[in-house]
């Protein structure tokens, strides 16, 4: 780990002395204005906290560390996790050397299986998975040296070692409780020689000859790394970060807050309305079929499941990465063609409709096509493979803060009686 904490070391006294002139000079300066729409609409649009790693302009999509993740999408998730972590991506060696690091330090703790085997055979598979996440608490190097005493501007070394910690096991984690929950047979032991997505492949044990589930793989975590800071699992991570808790508690929460419906569950969402409709057609539907599908959908009172997004005004670069993915190597699967007529079809019904601000595909309106294709049909666990990738973002984030040495969050609540009184 030595590489990735002296490029840290190297970047964080200039990002803090940045940060302290730009206090300085400006602190005074108003940078958003709050509506009584916005304070009741789940604080939608309001600029109020401050995300170095990625951002997503309406009109670009996602942008890690300034690049277009479009250009990452033959990256891997160690040059990703770098990027993230320092702004720059590594070279082959420094690239290397973080994959070995999360190798050695990649054994799941017995008492993570014991704790798991020991939970109800129906549990979710992200319970299962947050539950391993808290249970390893005891192993934290934060905690430890929180509790010894040591200066507050070396708080986001330790919180390195548990990220490296916690980063290196999930797709263990992950890949046994894939195995575990849906009787798949033993784990799998991870593989010398391969990288952090190689392994995971690997791990969930899906027939891959050709190794085009591990690209694959590597892809998906690569798009679904991070995504500002403001969406529910890289808000609540920061937030319970921000007490100081270590990234066992933050990445906990965080995952808590991926679990929920209107997250993390998308992407399946999305991939059971084209099953559905692929049903009710006996295959790929005509474009008039599919237009006049579409149309009831709306005309229901219902949404098109992928296509909308809350901040893009353009097609989530992210979706058409997949788009390609599959297109290039599976375009006769009868899924990924209707993945491909939809995208075809569904925006110009929606600005016909004239209700969506964004008529064009999320990323959720192409991922679990490239899942179902290589038979990783089992809903339930696609949050799981989301949380894998979404840890990058989550912990990059935790060791930016305690090395930017950020407050604890305590927002100004405010009852609807003083609302009442402000518009008076």
């Amino acid at each position: 780990m030595a590489k990735l904490q002296n490029a840290l070391a190297k970047n964080i006294p200039v990002w803090r002395d940045e940060i302290r002139t730009l206090v300085k000079k400006n602190g005074g300066k108003k940078i958003s204005d709050v509506t009584i729409l916005q304070a009741y609409g789940g604080m939608r649009g309001v600029k109020g906290m401050v995300c170095d790693t990625s951002e997503v302009p309406p009109d670009k999509g996602l942008l890690i560390r300034g690049i277009p993740v479009g250009d990452l999408v033959n990256k891997t998730p160690e040059d990703t996790f770098y990027l993230l972590c320092t702004g720059s991506l590594p070279n082959a060696k420094d690239r290397r050397a973080l994959t070995e690091e999360l190798s050695s330090r990649a054994r799941v703790p017995s008492y993570v299986w014991k704790v798991l085997e020991a939970m109800p055979r129906n549990s979710h598979p992200m319970c299962m998975l947050d539950t391993a996440v808290l249970v390893m608490q005891r192993e934290s190097k934060f905690a430890k040296a929180y509790a010894d005493g040591m200066n507050k501007m070396d708080y986001w070394k330790p919180t390195l070692e548990d990220s490296m910690d916690l980063l290196a096991r999930m797709p263990a984690i992950a890949a046994g409780i894939y195995r575990m929950r849906f009787n798949k047979g033993k784990r799998i032991a991870p593989k010398k020689g391969l990288t952090w997505a190689e392994n995971y492949a690997h791990m969930l044990g899906v027939p891959d000859k050709s190794g085009e589930f591990a690209d694959c793989m590597r892809l998906y975590l690569v798009l679904h790394s991070d995504h500002e800071g403001g969406n529910v699992s890289a808000h609540t991570c920061h937030l319970v970060g921000s007490a100081l808790s270590d990234p066992y508690y933050s990445v906990s929460a965080g995952l808590n807050g991926l679990a929920g419906p209107l997250h993390g569950l998308a992407n399946q969402e999305c991939l059971k309305w084209v099953l559905e409709l692929k049903k009710k057609f006996k295959g790929v539907p005509t474009d008039e079929q599919l237009t006049q599908y579409a149309w009831d959908t709306l005309n229901g009172g219902k949404v098109i499941p992928g296509y909308g997004h809350a901040v893009l005004r353009v097609s989530d670069p992210r979706y058409v990465a997949f788009r390609e993915f599959g297109m290039k190597h599976f375009p006769d699967d009868p899924v990924m063609a209707l993945v491909n007529k939809i995208f075809e079809i569904v925006p110009g019904v929606l600005k016909e409709h004239g209700k969506a601000k964004n008529p064009w595909p999320n990323v959720d309106a192409g991922s679990g096509a490239l899942l179902h294709h290589y038979g990783l049909r089992e809903f339930s666990y696609y949050t799981v493979l989301f949380s894998v990738s979404r840890a990058m973002g989550m912990l990059s984030q935790l060791v930016i803060n305690r090395a930017m040495g950020s407050p604890i969050e305590r927002p100004k609540s405010v009852t609807t009686k003083w609302l009442q009184g402000q518009v008076k």
